[in-house]
């Protein structure tokens, strides 16, 4: 079996493959101080819980944003007897880059290109709802060619709450009656919700109008589910699309 986890800034999502199949997922808080000792207590408990075996994973593969956690999951790596691989813009994931420096792009980033490829050939434009928002743009040749990245829902709500006196924080899963709020939380849900709806349409329609082919657009990510009623043009969620990345780039490996 296949152990994938991308680590984000906010979030560590972990995967558990048998052959090509996503048999278990998890989702846990990225801790930036944890220990080698601490991350195996997590991911131990979670298999125990889902009643799976630790000594049936033969493969890791590893995608992260948080580079100071990498010696951590090296020695949880070791402990498990295991040889990870962390993926970056050296490692074969089948896509070109083409940005003006291949060593900023984030290997969710690439993961999710080779994914969305995979799944829905090109050109796309993939947004990824995460602590920032980052939206990927692919040609039809499999390159990736770039995107834009802004602040993500959290981020906003969070400093809506800290850098304001009087504004509440305000839960946005519960949808305003109305685009015009007639109170502070609605006002503020309907600020966030259909806001951002709006610069997703709006940045789409920007990055679309570089392609000479019109891309579909795919939507990943913790928050996906909740903007892509609000924003237009988001055709297609994948909300694991990056651990399907990992299994395919990790298949990859096996085969090169």
């Amino acid at each position: 079996m296949l152990l994938a986890i991308d680590i984000g800034n906010s979030h560590t999502v972990i995967g558990l493959f048998d052959k090509d199949k996503l048999c278990h997922s998890w989702r846990i808080q990225t801790n930036r101080k944890a220990t080698a000792d601490e991350l195996s207590a997590s991911v131990l408990s979670l298999f125990a819980l889902d009643q799976c075996q630790v000594g049936s994973v033969t493969g890791f593969i590893v995608s992260s944003v948080v580079p100071q956690l990498k010696t951590s999951w090296l020695g949880f790596a070791d402990k498990l007897d295991l040889v990870p691989t962390f993926v970056d813009n050296t490692t074969d994931t089948g896509i070109k880059i083409l940005i003006d420096n291949p060593t900023e792009v984030g290997a969710d980033r690439l993961v999710n290109a080779a994914a969305g490829i995979n799944k829905h050939k090109g050109p796309l434009i993939i947004i990824d709802f995460g602590t920032a928002i980052t939206f990927d743009c692919v040609s039809d040749h499999g390159e990736y060619l770039g995107g834009a990245i802004t602040p993500g829902v959290a981020i906003s709500l969070e400093a809506l709450g800290k850098q304001t006196a009087k504004l509440p924080r305000v839960d946005i899963n519960v949808a305003p009656p109305r685009p015009i709020g007639t109170s502070t939380v609605s006002a503020i849900q309907s600020g966030i919700l259909y806001g951002y709806g709006g610069l997703v349409d709006r940045l789409v329609n920007r990055l679309q109008s570089s392609f000479t082919t019109k891309p579909k657009v795919l939507a990943t990510g913790g928050m996906a589910q909740l903007i892509a009623p609000y924003a237009d043009t988001i055709e297609h969620l994948e909300p694991i699309l990056t651990l399907e990345g990992l299994y395919l780039i990790y298949e990859r490996s096996l085969h090169n």
